[in-house]
Parts: structure tokens; C-alpha cells; sequence
């Protein structure tokens, strides 16, 4: 069996864009009296932009409102993108292309606000897409099922049939929630293989084929 879709995450995945996550969150916590170490990063990434936000403000003590640090967060995050500051991992554009010339269609699914995922399909390539579901586009966010299932529907594929790219380990549990085939591609934090998801260490060491086949093989 062919995969119907593949779905890729956004940030850490196709995108270096933990860094600069980093140290926009970084300045943003230093601004509200506080400190923020990689400790802090490990333990948001993959998640909502809300719990981020409750998180750090939680860290700090700060009175500030969660949707006022949000938008000071995407704010500095956009202005990043379109700075065109973080770079494209090596071997992202190649994988996707190689997908598409299989026939088989794609999507991006991400935790990021929309102004943040235009931003980085400005970088990416739109035509490279057939669909992309942001962070504030659904309800309940990574680690929940919904971002995926959406895709799916947008796709009007079957979740089985669809193989997932996630670098986090929220982004595993929703992709695998959603009932999707997944493959691991750490970035910040280990993740561990298991009989239906495999590890790899780099984008470029994927094989197109063997990607497209997952749904087809043997449990």
C-alpha cells in the first residue's frame, strides 16, 4: 500500500526554527523578571502557543495576560520569518519534492499561528502543499489528535493510509492519536522508536520509497 498523504510538522522539522524560538521566548521571559534555560524549552516544545505562553508566565509570577504575551511572541516570530532568519533543514525541500513526484499528496501541520506558517510557506514554497492546518485553525492543539485528523479531512484521506514526520514528541502523540503512521525526527528531545514508528537522525536519510510504503507494512 502507497501512503495517500504525507503530513510534516513545521518547526525543528523542515524548519531550524527552535533557536530562534529560543530566544524569542528567552528575551520574552528575561523581559517579565525571570530566566529561561534549554530545560524550559524541552519541556513546550510541540505544544500550544497557550500552554507555552501559561507556562512561562506561570515561571515567572508575571501578571502579563496569556493573549498578550502570544501576540508579542508571534509578533517577534513573524518578523524572524520573513527576515527569512531560520534556515531550511538540509534535505527538507528534496523530501517533500520526491514525495510529490511519487503522487502522493501533501500537507504541512503545525502548532504556530497561521501569520508564523504563511510566513515559513513563504520560505518552503507553497505550491509544495495541498493543505496546511495551523495552531490556531483548531480547538485543541498538540499533543491532541485534532491538528491531524483535520488534515486528513481536508485531504479526504483515511488517517491510516497517512505518514507523519514529527520531530516532538507532542507532535507523536497527536500523529499517532489520530492513527497516522509516524516517523520520528528528533530535534530538542529523544524520542524513542516502537514497532509502528521508526527514529531516523536526519531528513536526508530518508529513502522517498520506503517512506510512501509505511502504511502498507506488516505490524
Amino acid at each position: 500500500m502507497t501512503a495517500a498523504a504525507v503530513l510534516f510538522d513545521m518547526d525543528g522539522l523542515l524548519i531550524d526554527s527552535e533557536p530562534l524560538w529560543y530566544a524569542v521566548e528567552a528575551a520574552a521571559v528575561e523581559r517579565m523578571g525571570g530566566t529561561w534555560g534549554p530545560e524550559h524549552q524541552i519541556a513546550l516544545i510541540g505544544g500550544t502557543l497557550d500552554a507555552s505562553c501559561r507556562y512561562m508566565i506561570e515561571l515567572t509570577g508575571s501578571s502579563v495576560a496569556v493573549d498578550e504575551l502570544s501576540d508579542l511572541l508571534i509578533a517577534d516570530m513573524a518578523a524572524a520569518f520573513r527576515a527569512g532568519r531560520p534556515p531550511v533543514h538540509e534535505g527538507a525541500l528534496e523530501l517533500i519534492d520526491g514525495v510529490r513526484a511519487a503522487g502522493v499528496r501533501t500537507g504541512l501541520v503545525s502548532s504556530s499561528y497561521r501569520v508564523i506558517v504563511d510566513a515559513a510557506l513563504d520560505l518552503l514554497g507553497r505550491k509544495r502543499f495541498d493543505v496546511s492546518v495551523a495552531g490556531d485553525e483548531v480547538s485543541r492543539g498538540k499533543p491532541d489528535p485534532e491538528p491531524y485528523r483535520t488534515a486528513c479531512a481536508l485531504l479526504g484521506v483515511a488517517a491510516g493510509q497517512t505518514v507523519v514526520l514529527e520531530d516532538a514528541v507532542n507532535g507523536v502523540i497527536s500523529a499517532e492519536a489520530a492513527g497516522c503512521v509516524v516517523v520520528a525526527v528528533p530535534s530538542v528531545a529523544p524520542i524513542e522508536a516502537s514497532p509502528r514508528r521508526d527514529v531516523v537522525r536526519r531528513l536526508v536519510d530518508i529513502d522517498v520509497e520506503w517512506l510512501v510504503s509505511l502504511p502498507g507494512r506488516p505490524v
